[in-house]
């Protein structure tokens, strides 16, 4: 991994481990390299008050994302979901609700204090089908073929791999298997330093890639039935997204290109980042 990949996970890394601590010491998670005011943009309003009422504070405080995955991935009882970045927990809690206890819920995060807390808010909620996971998305610690729907809430943007994340995607779902996804998109006139710019002002969507950059991603990970519907704006031209997207049912190999990185994803110099570590951290 590059330095700069390096210090780009570091700092994600390192702002969501704040988010939890701060949320654990009675706080509330904002979605921001510093404490701003949530305008409905992020957060916990985006979901129902009823689904907020039924999960711990906690959980619900920590909420960082820019949607509501659960609410587009058509759950049923007994499937198997994975959430990306599941932070402290939300997304699972309410996935785990909808698979009932013939399903199960998996959320991966790579953050020690997210994790802490995310175990804690299953314990208060007295989930039995949710596990946690430690590891990056860039390499997910399940094995192929053995999961039904990937959820992920605004967290895919931050990644400095997404190939990886579109190829492990595709690996761990069985064939049929769906993504149901709330992501930010940049609008595809906007060049890579513009959505940088804007990062700096709303600090998720720096590393957003365009609504051709990911349907491209996705296409060349192997995926399809490929939809991206914008739901509302997050900055000047840059939107939170619901993508949709299937594996065939009949087995296929993901062509070459899933591992390439795509136009939007470039350092400051110029160069293309290199494919992450193949393990969990």
């Amino acid at each position: 991994m590059s330095d700069q990949s390096t210090d780009l996970r570091e700092t994600v890394r390192e702002r969501y481990a704040a988010a939890a601590v701060q949320v654990a010491e009675g706080g509330t998670a904002c979605c921001g390299p510093q404490a701003i005011e949530i305008d409905g943009s992020f957060g916990s309003t985006l979901y129902a008050a009823d689904e907020r009422d039924a999960l711990p504070a906690e959980a619900v405080a920590a909420s960082l994302g820019c949607g509501n995955p659960t609410a587009v991935a058509d759950l049923h009882e007994g499937e198997r979901v994975l959430d990306l970045g599941s932070g402290g927990g939300i997304d699972v809690l309410l996935s785990a609700r909808r698979v009932g206890p013939s399903g199960k819920a998996y959320g991966l995060d790579m953050t020690e204090e997210m994790l802490a807390l995310a175990l804690a808010n299953r314990e208060k909620a007295g989930a039995g089908n949710v596990e946690f996971l430690k590891g990056t998305i860039e390499a997910i610690p399940l094995p192929a073929s053995t999961i039904d729907v990937v959820i992920s809430n605004c967290v895919i943007n931050l990644s400095t791999d997404k190939p990886a994340v579109f190829a492990e995607m595709f690996r761990v779902l069985a064939p049929g298997g769906r993504i149901g996804i709330s992501d930010v998109v940049a609008d595809d006139h906007l060049a890579p330093a513009q959505r940088a710019e804007r990062g700096d002002y709303v600090g998720c969507v720096a590393g957003a890639l365009s609504f051709a950059e990911y349907r491209e991603g996705l296409a060349a990970a192997g995926f399809t039935d490929i939809e991206l519907t914008p739901t509302h704006g997050v900055a000047d031209g840059m939107h939170s997204a619901v993508v949709r997207a299937a594996k065939p049912t009949k087995p296929t190999q993901a062509p070459a290109s899933a591992r390439r990185p795509l136009r939007g994803e470039v350092d400051a110099e110029g160069d293309l980042p290199p494919a992450l570590e193949a393990g969990p951290e």
